[in-house]
């Protein structure tokens, strides 16, 4: 499966920025996660800790951080946003964040 990560307008890829600021562990979970969804796909996406927010819109959760994450066909998904985890839902902004980085793809939620 191939893994598109939002960017800006001028290239910076905000989830590979907030990847790189985390601790060591926590990068490392987050590269193996990466990692798994490119080589299993869907099958990766069932194994790790995810939960569906609003349609199509989904997060995987690990550590104390989420990946916002649609689904676009079985070969592709876009992660929309990346964040700190905490409370038990996402917070509205982080919510309202991921669903316009998604309809600036072009991507229905």
């Amino acid at each position: 499966m191939t893994i598109k990560a939002y960017e800006t307008s001028g290239g910076k890829n905000l989830i590979i920025e907030y990847i790189e600021q985390l601790p060591d562990s926590e990068k490392i979970t987050a590269y193996e996660i990466i990692s798994e969804i490119e080589a299993d796909g869907a099958v990766a996406l069932k194994a790790l800790n995810t939960r569906q927010l609003r349609g199509k819109l989904w997060e995987i959760k690990f550590s104390n951080n989420r990946i916002m994450y649609v689904v676009y066909d079985k070969d592709l998904i876009y992660f929309l946003h990346a964040c700190q985890k905490q409370k038990g839902k996402a917070e509205k902004h982080d919510l309202e964040l991921a669903i316009s980085r998604a309809k600036r793809h072009g991507l229905k939620i």
